[in-house]
């Protein structure tokens, strides 16, 4: 389970800091409407703040629910970007591909967030 964190840890980190290093490349995946730079700001700070709370035992259980909550409200956007023309993430094969790799790492928030609970 602590390799699983370790990993979790690193990759929304890394997610997280991409937001502010390349912010266009996140554009596509924000619907029309809403203010896209604050939008990709805040995704980006929450998935990097959740991300180094993995790393602390007495946040952990807040940080991984944390990211399921996030990546339950970053599904419709994978499913919609998935019946685009053109989807953000490339082509359609990975649009669809991503949306079971969304459940995939639903479920291990979900055991880190269980795992979690033990500890306390």
């Amino acid at each position: 389970m602590l390799l699983l964190k370790i990993i979790f840890a690193c990759f929304f980190i890394y997610a997280g800091i991409l937001h502010f290093i390349k912010p266009k490349f996140f554009n596509h995946f924000i619907p029309k409407g809403l203010p896209k730079l604050t939008v990709n700001y805040v995704a980006g700070a929450i998935e990097f703040i959740l991300g180094i709370g993995l790393f602390f035992p007495s946040v952990t259980y807040h940080a991984a629910l944390g990211i399921f909550i996030l990546l339950v409200l970053f599904l419709p956007i994978h499913i919609w970007d998935a019946t685009k023309l053109r989807p953000a993430i490339g082509s359609k094969k990975l649009a669809y591909i991503r949306i079971p790799l969304q459940f995939i790492l639903m479920y291990c928030a979900y055991l880190l967030y269980q795992n979690s609970l033990s500890i306390l």
